[in-house]
């Protein structure tokens, strides 16, 4: 059956089935998979580096140009990031590109920040909003000090 412009610009055509990248996934590979564990792992790294610079995922978006919607799927690793973005993101960050990618090959896929690693990127970003340098001193002699006694306990026993 032949099909005429007429029959196009009322959408009476129904176009031909195309194959798609994703009918031909390789093997191991699932069908519409977006990101991998590689673009997880980077945007972990991204989430991480936000937090620890006191940034609102808002203000990250609003830095590099993109909405809150799309930074909150970087950082999810739903969706991949351009290497002129990554490289923007770092610029923005105060990190080279490879930082992102630190720790890869080491770790698995989906693997989650303990609750220990969450309470220090949580401490990170609180020390970083405080504005009276007084104060940030004092929080870090706390620490020190507070380190010096664990240590000793736990060498004396």
């Amino acid at each position: 059956m032949a099909t005429t412009d007429t029959d196009r610009r009322n959408g009476s055509a129904k176009a031909a089935p195309q194959a798609s990248s994703r009918e031909t996934a390789t093997p191991g590979e699932r069908p519409g998979q977006r990101a991998n564990a590689a673009d997880r792992h980077v945007g972990a790294r991204i989430r991480e580096r936000r937090v620890m610079m006191g940034l609102s995922q808002q203000q990250l978006a609003k830095m590099i140009g993109v909405t809150y919607q799309q930074a909150h799927k970087y950082e999810r690793g739903l969706n991949r990031i351009s290497a002129g973005r990554l490289f923007e993101i770092g610029q923005v960050l105060g990190v080279p590109v490879s930082w992102f990618f630190d720790g890869l090959a080491v770790e698995g896929p989906g693997q989650e920040a303990s609750p220990r690693q969450r309470m220090c990127l949580e401490l990170a970003r609180n020390f970083a909003l405080i504005d009276n340098e007084k104060h940030q001193e004092a929080l870090s002699q706390m620490a020190r000090a507070l380190a010096a006694q664990s240590q000793a306990e736990r060498e004396g026993g």
